[in-house]
């Protein structure tokens, strides 16, 4: 079988930058600046932290965040592409709501754990964190969440999905495939028992032999 062809989509080679450390940590500064040392703090997960949150935790809990939405809405240059073959990672975009997981995190543990997720997260500015409340079976608890930062520009939305398939089919970067990714996605909420039709559907699909291009 013959590699899907690139398919050439507006905004995949708009220039973009990293954030400088001092950037980072200014970010993280005001994100925790409500928050009070010592005390345990919730993480909401969507994507990739469902199958490789990369920090110890006290608890985790199946959680929905409304008024956002999974979607591949996010052009990866690094972790999962290049900027040369960009491919494609989650973000919570605006509007319905999504089925994810919480993680509580001791509050000592916060000063340890969250300098390396802020560079995970926010190498470069993609995201807007925020205290959103999510809604658990043993109540709601207000959690760190990573929105969509729609005013970056590596934002994207309203692709075709054959055009998705072509762009995760042929971009890899330093963490791997980008195919890997939505599939690992897909099969971790499927494990913890959260449905996404639509997720399940691209993942089989990126499962199947590519057609000739």
């Amino acid at each position: 079988m013959t590699s899907p062809a690139p398919t050439a989509v507006s905004g995949a080679t708009t220039p973009f930058r990293l954030w400088t450390p001092e950037e980072r940590q200014a970010s993280l500064r005001q994100a925790l600046a409500h928050w009070q040392p010592g005390q345990d703090l919730w993480v909401y997960g969507y994507g990739s932290l469902i199958w490789r949150p990369d920090f110890d935790f006290q608890e985790r809990r199946l959680a929905l965040l409304r008024g956002h939405h999974r979607a591949l809405c996010l052009w990866s240059r690094i972790n999962r592409g290049t900027p040369e073959c960009p491919g494609l990672v989650f973000g919570l975009d605006r509007g319905g709501s999504c089925r994810g997981v919480v993680y509580r995190l001791a509050g000592a543990q916060v000063p340890e754990y969250f300098p390396a997720l802020w560079e995970r997260e926010m190498g470069a500015g993609a995201y807007l964190p925020r205290w959103l409340s999510c809604e658990t079976e043993q109540g709601p608890v207000p959690a760190l969440v990573f929105i969509m930062n729609r005013a970056n520009p590596g934002y994207i939305r309203h692709l075709p999905e054959d055009e998705v398939l072509a762009i995760v089919r042929r971009a890899s970067g330093r963490y791997g495939a980008c195919t890997d990714y939505v599939v690992e996605t897909a099969s971790a909420l499927r494990a913890a028992g959260i449905r996404d039709a639509r997720l399940e559907a691209l993942a089989h699909r990126l499962q199947q032999p590519a057609g000739p291009a």
